[in-house]
């Protein structure tokens, strides 16, 4: 009983004793928030991954992918389709899309995927980060009339308006390119885009073409004189001319063209049958939110395309064991994806597969199969991925017609630099934080030290009425027992009070010091995402009575060992 009276005495009177308890508790409380931090990020960014990713792929490792994903796919359910929920093949390339901004074309590298609207939505989530509620439901590359979502859907009632989406849709197309053919470019035939060399130029206005040189007016007859009579009965003026749709000459384009009865026997008028942007769409395309937008430290986006836009897509065309040729196509903005993750957000461009499959050259003539890079796999629950994925590699290395020629991964392996990263990081701070919980223990080590020398007397006295060593030890052990246990508690009160009102701290921070804390453009993320793990939290209270435990031994059995004769006749 004595003990334990002891420890309390010293925790009311002993000022050091304060600063001992404050280090512990800043130690556990920083630790608890940085943690908290770190696997909130891990885990939004595990959960956006895997929403775009499949759970399983196997991909090729040709550029050029391989025929037939029909009978891929069969061969795959024959080793794991008892594990396997659904399968979708996918066509993925590198390519460039270039984004018309009023005179301007932004140009930007992207990751080209074909995919199938219906069975993508069963193999991954990518449709749940659309910005159209009927595209969440069900995908399609045709542009709605309107109803795109003025504010994020993922991001919570915080997130700020997009007033620019309200006019997304068809209307929006309309107006637009109706001003154009009106205003902007009048004697521009509607389906002509400039040339790749010019689209980073500023658009210029048509010019009238250079006379030829050498080309001379014929003289005119002196006046009064008799006029020739013409060779050619068909450009008799006086003749009416057919307005008839002509045939088309040998090798001319199969486009027919309309005489007018301007009399102009070269005149020829534009294609009846041009490309109107205002009643036709091209190929759909979804893009990450991110390729066309910019985003403010307060998290605000300004839109420069928006659904409704074409843009054009740049990719490399297969053309048989050469080399391949760059090509190019128009498409049109269906949809935007914001997954909240840069990599994707900023990266990837979706295309209907069968489009992309006729555009690059991956149908074979002669047999009319069609090439894939990758099928997608969604594992049923519970399923070990791991597990699959090792079943999968070893059926395919057992096929000679196959050994090396094929890749299986999870979504983990694909990411696996990223989360990698993402561990070391949080390791490497857990390390360095935990070094001030060892201050502490240092501050309590040299607290002792003190203790034992100024009450050597009352040491020795406690010794001579009959105190054991161990009792002693039990003394300075219960002390420091005690500190680690207040400043631990402490710590993870304040800790987890810190990680609840994180995202209010870091707005008042802000408008304190004038600079955003936390910048939504860098990550996406509207709010500092946080995770509470028990299991992390009763780890880092448990090290820090321990550390206060242990800084209390070596004070503790110098006390002990003291001699009560030796103590009292030095006093």
């Amino acid at each position: 009983m004595y003990k334990l009276l002891l420890c309390l005495r010293y925790l009311r009177t002993r000022y050091i004793a304060m600063a001992s308890i404050i280090s512990v508790m800043l130690g556990v409380a920083t630790m608890i928030v940085v943690n908290s931090v770190m696997s909130g990020f891990s885990a939004e960014m595990q959960t956006r991954i895997k929403g775009v990713y499949s759970d399983l792929a196997v991909r090729s490792r040709c550029v050029n992918g391989f025929p037939d994903a029909e009978w891929h796919m069969e061969f795959i359910n024959k080793i794991a389709g008892d594990s396997i929920e659904a399968m979708t093949p996918t066509v993925e390339i590198p390519a460039m899309i270039d984004i018309r901004y009023g005179h301007q074309w932004v140009s930007q590298p992207v990751r080209m995927i074909g995919i199938d609207a219906k069975t993508q939505a069963l193999v991954s989530d990518v449709g749940k980060y659309m910005q159209h509620p009927k595209n969440r439901e069900q995908l399609t590359w045709e542009l709605h009339h309107g109803g795109y979502d003025v504010r994020s859907p993922s991001a919570g009632p915080d997130a700020p308006d997009r007033p620019q989406m309200a006019l997304a849709g068809w209307e929006y197309r309309r107006t637009k390119y109706g001003f154009e053919q009106d205003f902007e470019r009048p004697n521009e035939a509607r389906s002509v885009e400039p040339s790749p060399a010019l689209r980073s130029q500023p658009l210029l206005e048509p010019q009238s073409p250079p006379e030829p040189e050498g080309l001379k007016m014929p003289e005119l007859p002196p006046p009064g004189a008799d006029l020739p009579a013409p060779a050619d009965e068909a450009f008799n003026p006086k003749l009416p001319i057919s307005t008839d749709v002509l045939p088309p000459p040998a090798g001319a384009p199969e486009t027919p063209v309309q005489r007018t009865g301007s009399g102009d026997p070269f005149f020829q008028a534009a294609p009846t049958n041009v490309f109107d942007p205002c009643k036709k769409q091209h190929t759909g395309a979804v893009i990450g939110i991110a390729l066309c937008t910019t985003r403010d430290s307060s998290g605000e986006d300004t839109f420069y395309a928006l659904p409704g836009d074409d843009v054009i897509l740049t990719f490399p065309k297969n053309i048989g064991n050469g080399p391949p040729e760059v090509t190019h196509d128009n498409y049109t903005l269906v949809d935007l994806i914001e997954s909240k993750m840069s990599e994707f957000d900023g990266k990837l461009v979706f295309v209907p597969i069968e489009q992309l499959q006729k555009d690059r050259g991956m149908i074979d003539p002669q047999s009319g199969k069609r090439f894939v890079n990758s099928i997608q796999i969604k594992l049923k629950p519970g399923v070990d991925g791991a597990s699959v994925r090792d079943r999968l590699a070893k059926g395919f290395d057992e096929n000679p017609r196959m050994r090396g020629l094929y890749y299986v991964g999870t979504w983990k392996d694909q990411q696996g630099p990223l989360l990698a990263a993402v561990q070391m990081e949080t390791a490497i701070l857990n390390v360095l934080l935990f070094l001030i919980i060892a201050v502490a223990g240092f501050g309590i080590l040299a607290t002792f030290l003190m203790i034992v020398v100024e009450k050597t007397r009352d040491i020795g006295v406690l010794k001579s009425l009959g105190a054991s060593r161990r009792g002693i030890m039990g003394i300075f052990l219960g002390y420091g027992l005690s500190l680690g246990l207040v400043g631990s508690v402490a710590g993870m009160v304040l800790g987890l009070w810190f990680v609840k009102e994180i995202n209010w701290l870091a707005d008042l921070l802000g408008r304190v010091t004038g600079q955003p804390v936390f910048d939504p453009s860098i990550y996406y993320f509207y709010k500092i995402p946080t995770l509470v793990d028990p299991w992390t939290v009763g780890s880092i209270v448990l090290g820090a009575l321990a550390i206060a435990v242990l800084a209390s031994i070596l004070p503790a059995m110098r006390a002990a060992l003291l001699h009560p004769v030796e103590a009292l006749r030095h006093e």
